[in-house]
């Protein structure tokens, strides 16, 4: 059964983090510049929650709310709902998808050691269906 860590093992670069105290607008900035849509969280330089588009149109922009006097400790989504690296794929989509969440950090004894998107997911479950596939296809064609 495939679990997140397949999922982590292609994926590349490092945990985007911005600090609670930060402006909405360095964290808009900083998540296009990145071409991300979410960023983590960070208080006294420890991961505290995240910070994603959506909580930006729900908080900021419906609120009326301004992008440079508004910190991200205001808009964030805290406490985080998190997965292992042992947690089944099947199980993490089920909670995304249970949940309306698109970005979901991977937490191995109390540290975040990745985020992935349901994106990662769709991509990952598309990839293992075309192997099976394939396998399929050449264990009937070799007959």
């Amino acid at each position: 059964m495939e679990q997140v860590s397949d999922i982590l093992k292609g994926k590349t670069g490092a945990l985007l983090t911005i600090t609670s105290d930060a402006s909405v607008f360095d964290m808009v900035k900083q998540m296009v510049d990145a071409n991300v849509g979410s960023l983590l969280v960070t208080v006294a330089g420890r991961i505290e929650g995240i910070v994603t588009e959506r909580d930006y149109l729900r908080r900021v922009t419906l609120e009326g709310r301004t992008d440079k006097d508004t910190p991200v400790s205001e808009i964030m989504t805290s406490p985080l709902i998190v997965v292992t690296p042992q947690t089944p794929v099947e199980e993490c989509m089920a909670i995304m998808t249970d949940r309306r969440i698109r970005h979901m950090p991977v937490v191995e004894n109390g540290e975040v050691i990745g985020l992935v998107s349901i994106g990662d997911l769709v991509k990952f479950q598309s990839q293992q269906q075309d192997f099976k596939i394939k396998y399929l296809t050449d264990y009937i064609t070799a007959r």
